[in-house]
Protein backbone atom coordinates (compact mmCIF):
# COMPACT_ATOMS: atom_id res chain seq x y z
CA UNK A 1 0.00 0.00 0.00
CA UNK A 2 3.26 2.63 0.67
CA UNK A 3 6.83 2.95 -0.22
CA UNK A 4 8.93 5.51 1.60
CA UNK A 5 12.65 4.80 0.78
CA UNK A 6 13.93 1.53 1.61
CA UNK A 7 10.63 0.69 3.32
CA UNK A 8 7.28 -1.00 1.80
CA UNK A 9 4.33 -1.14 3.25
CA UNK A 10 1.30 -3.99 2.95
CA UNK A 11 -1.65 -3.89 4.35
CA UNK A 12 -4.34 -6.81 4.88
CA UNK A 13 -8.05 -5.86 4.17
CA UNK A 14 -9.50 -6.28 7.44
CA UNK A 15 -8.69 -3.88 10.58
CA UNK A 16 -7.78 -6.52 12.53
CA UNK A 17 -4.45 -6.56 14.66
CA UNK A 18 -1.21 -7.17 12.67
CA UNK A 19 -2.58 -5.72 9.48
CA UNK A 20 0.32 -3.98 7.98
CA UNK A 21 3.85 -5.26 7.37
CA UNK A 22 6.65 -2.95 6.68
CA UNK A 23 9.75 -4.14 4.82
CA UNK A 24 12.69 -2.92 4.72
CA UNK A 25 14.83 -3.58 1.45
CA UNK A 26 18.15 -3.22 1.84
CA UNK A 27 19.55 -4.25 -0.98
CA UNK A 28 23.04 -6.38 -1.36
CA UNK A 29 22.50 -8.24 2.09
CA UNK A 30 21.94 -11.65 0.37
CA UNK A 31 19.41 -13.95 1.77
CA UNK A 32 19.30 -15.46 5.49
CA UNK A 33 19.74 -19.63 6.04
CA UNK A 34 16.24 -21.21 6.61
CA UNK A 35 16.13 -22.71 10.54
CA UNK A 36 16.05 -21.22 14.25
CA UNK A 37 15.50 -17.31 14.38
CA UNK A 38 14.65 -16.90 10.53
CA UNK A 39 11.08 -16.32 9.10
CA UNK A 40 9.71 -18.78 6.17
CA UNK A 41 6.65 -17.18 4.98
CA UNK A 42 4.19 -14.26 6.59
CA UNK A 43 0.70 -15.54 6.08
CA UNK A 44 -2.14 -13.36 6.13
CA UNK A 45 -5.98 -14.53 5.62
CA UNK A 46 -8.86 -13.75 3.80
CA UNK A 47 -12.78 -14.63 4.58
CA UNK A 48 -13.24 -17.68 1.05
CA UNK A 49 -12.04 -17.98 -1.95
CA UNK A 50 -13.59 -15.13 -4.09
CA UNK A 51 -11.73 -12.49 -2.11
CA UNK A 52 -8.65 -14.41 -2.45
CA UNK A 53 -9.08 -14.56 -6.09
CA UNK A 54 -9.40 -11.05 -5.84
CA UNK A 55 -6.27 -10.29 -4.19
CA UNK A 56 -4.50 -12.67 -6.62
CA UNK A 57 -5.57 -10.65 -9.65
CA UNK A 58 -4.25 -7.92 -7.91
CA UNK A 59 -1.34 -9.49 -7.27
CA UNK A 60 -1.01 -10.16 -10.89
CA UNK A 61 -1.94 -7.15 -12.08
CA UNK A 62 1.31 -5.79 -10.44
CA UNK A 63 3.36 -8.04 -11.65
CA UNK A 64 4.12 -10.41 -8.47
CA UNK A 65 3.20 -13.32 -10.00
CA UNK A 66 1.37 -15.65 -7.48
CA UNK A 67 1.30 -19.23 -7.36
CA UNK A 68 -2.02 -21.19 -8.28
CA UNK A 69 -4.10 -21.99 -5.42
CA UNK A 70 -2.56 -24.88 -3.21
CA UNK A 71 -5.73 -26.59 -1.88
CA UNK A 72 -4.05 -27.49 1.61
CA UNK A 73 -7.15 -29.05 2.95
CA UNK A 74 -8.02 -27.12 6.09
CA UNK A 75 -7.64 -23.72 3.63
CA UNK A 76 -6.36 -22.79 0.49
CA UNK A 77 -3.83 -20.84 -0.09
CA UNK A 78 -1.52 -18.53 -2.76
CA UNK A 79 2.14 -17.61 -2.66
CA UNK A 80 4.33 -14.53 -4.20
CA UNK A 81 7.33 -13.32 -2.95
CA UNK A 82 7.75 -9.49 -2.37
CA UNK A 83 10.35 -7.32 -4.29
CA UNK A 84 12.95 -7.89 -1.43
CA UNK A 85 12.28 -11.98 -1.80
CA UNK A 86 10.00 -12.32 1.34
CA UNK A 87 7.37 -15.04 0.53
CA UNK A 88 4.10 -14.19 1.50
CA UNK A 89 0.67 -16.51 1.59
CA UNK A 90 -2.82 -15.64 1.72
CA UNK A 91 -5.21 -18.07 2.81
CA UNK A 92 -8.96 -18.74 3.57
CA UNK A 93 -10.42 -19.01 6.34
CA UNK A 94 -12.15 -22.20 4.96
CA UNK A 95 -12.95 -25.15 5.11
CA UNK A 96 -11.18 -24.62 8.58
CA UNK A 97 -9.40 -27.15 10.77
CA UNK A 98 -13.38 -28.41 12.15
CA UNK A 99 -13.98 -29.96 8.96
CA UNK A 100 -12.04 -33.23 9.59
CA UNK A 101 -13.10 -33.36 13.47
CA UNK A 102 -15.28 -32.10 15.92
CA UNK A 103 -15.24 -28.69 17.09
CA UNK A 104 -14.67 -30.17 21.14
CA UNK A 105 -12.13 -32.90 20.31
CA UNK A 106 -9.80 -30.52 17.71
CA UNK A 107 -6.15 -30.91 19.39
CA UNK A 108 -6.60 -34.11 20.66
CA UNK A 109 -5.08 -35.85 17.59
CA UNK A 110 -2.67 -35.84 15.17
CA UNK A 111 -4.39 -35.08 11.97
CA UNK A 112 -2.12 -34.87 8.94
CA UNK A 113 -2.97 -33.99 5.02
CA UNK A 114 -3.10 -36.96 2.92
CA UNK A 115 0.62 -35.56 1.15
CA UNK A 116 1.91 -36.20 4.72
CA UNK A 117 0.50 -39.63 5.70
CA UNK A 118 3.30 -41.62 4.49
CA UNK A 119 5.38 -39.85 7.01
CA UNK A 120 3.20 -39.71 9.98
CA UNK A 121 5.69 -41.64 12.63
CA UNK A 122 8.43 -39.42 11.39
CA UNK A 123 6.35 -36.30 11.79
CA UNK A 124 4.85 -37.75 15.20
CA UNK A 125 8.36 -38.57 16.67
CA UNK A 126 9.68 -34.80 15.46
CA UNK A 127 6.79 -33.44 18.08
CA UNK A 128 7.26 -32.75 21.48
CA UNK A 129 5.26 -33.96 24.04
CA UNK A 130 2.09 -30.81 24.91
CA UNK A 131 -0.14 -31.16 27.94
CA UNK A 132 -3.13 -29.29 28.31
CA UNK A 133 -4.43 -29.60 32.28
CA UNK A 134 -7.59 -29.58 30.67
CA UNK A 135 -7.21 -33.11 29.19
CA UNK A 136 -4.64 -34.33 31.64
CA UNK A 137 -5.70 -37.31 34.08
CA UNK A 138 -6.22 -36.43 37.66
CA UNK A 139 -3.65 -37.11 39.92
Amino acid sequence: VGEEGSRLRFQGASADHGQYVDLLVQPGLGYGQLGAGSVHHVAFRTADDAEQLEYKDALTAVGLGPTPVQDRQYFHSIYFREPAGTLFEIATDAPGFAWDEPVDSLGRELKLPPWLEGQRAVVDARLPVLVNPEYAPAE
